[in-house]
């Protein structure tokens, strides 16, 4: 087993208030119980401050728990961390860590001297791990002049030089613009068909249902459920999304909707240019009829109906409500 977890919590202990200071305890983790195969990729999914980074840190041995236990590679991430951390590499979202005015050839260099890797073995690593991220006609360029996205991916094969047995990827595309998020998640997906264990947090429903063997879902520290992407989709199959873009649709309108006896639940996505209104209903309420007669008076440009995704199911499963509240 590469990861496995029983019981693990984190609790952290801050103070609030500026003259009259109270101590104040923090649960960052609840009770996590979960095992991660040899092979698999394995996401992690949750909203910001759901503690995906703080399991992510504390089984790479950055960060100890309060409580249960945890192994990575049948190692104890308390008693046997020097063990571990040899085996494992670590890619965290940002683009800190690298040293702007080397290249992109030297930062490898550089850290696979810290790795101890002998020159001869290195030279050849450094070569594969900037082809295998696509970076090999970047490579004597000044890291300063790359794109947040080529960062990244120079971060990735920072992590791959001692060729580690698991690696953990926390939030690898965030801030990135499309583009680069596809070509940091092709990445990915070569290093799975290469047979890593790879361990990924992230918060994109689509990046997810791309990439993962399989998921789980963490809110407010504790895991709701985990499962393959597959079957959590099948928690919505008697759903439909019917979508309809519009612009200027006041509050009131959308708790209208909210509030019909078979709306299952409301998420309003609004751009420079329009609001379009995210409605789960049963399949075959015909609700199409009965949304224009709310919205009367507010012009509808588009209306579409689609299958429910990874994303609807997410949101069901976060509110855990017969309504769901976006």
């Amino acid at each position: 087993m590469s990861i496995q977890i029983h019981n693990l919590s984190r609790v952290y202990a801050t103070t609030t208030g500026i003259f009259k200071k109270s101590k104040k305890e923090i649960q960052a983790l609840h009770q996590i119980s979960l095992e991660v195969q040899p092979g698999e990729l394995f996401g992690l999914l949750g909203p910001n401050g759901a503690g995906k980074t703080t399991l992510t840190r504390i089984l790479a041995t950055a960060l100890l728990p309060t409580a249960g236990e945890a192994k990575v590679l049948g190692f104890d991430v308390v008693k046997e961390a020097k063990q571990i951390r040899p085996r494992i590499g670590i890619v965290f979202g940002g683009d800190r860590g690298l040293y702007w005015r080397l290249s992109g050839y030297d930062n490898l260099d550089y850290f696979a001297t810290l790795y101890n890797i002998p020159t001869e073995i290195s030279r050849k690593r450094i070569t594969e791990m900037l082809e295998l991220v696509g970076l090999a006609d970047r490579a004597d360029e000044r890291v300063e002049g790359y794109s947040r996205g080529m960062k990244q991916r120079l971060h990735i094969a920072r992590s791959l030089l001692h060729d580690p047995e698991l690696l953990f990827l926390d939030e690898p595309t965030i801030g990135l613009d499309p583009v680069a998020a596809r070509e940091q998640r092709k990445v990915i997906h070569n290093l799975k068909r290469a047979g890593k264990t790879i361990f990924l947090t992230s918060h994109y429903m689509f990046e997810v249902d791309e990439l993962c063997d399989r998921v789980a879902i963490l809110k407010q520290g504790s895991i709701l459920v985990s499962d393959t992407p597959a079957s959590l989709k099948k928690l919505v199959t008697d759903l439909e999304v019917i979508e309809l873009e519009c612009f200027g649709v006041p509050p009131e309108r959308v708790a209208q909707i909210r509030d019909h006896h078979l709306v299952i639940s409301v998420n309003v996505v609004t751009d420079e240019q329009s609001q379009t209104l995210q409605v789960q209903a049963p399949v075959g309420a015909d609700l199409v009829q009965d949304l224009l007669a709310i919205l009367n008076g507010i012009q509808v440009r588009k209306i579409n109906s689609r299958q429910p995704t990874l994303e609807d199911a997410y949101v069901k499963l976060m509110d855990g409500e017969t309504k769901i509240r976006a």
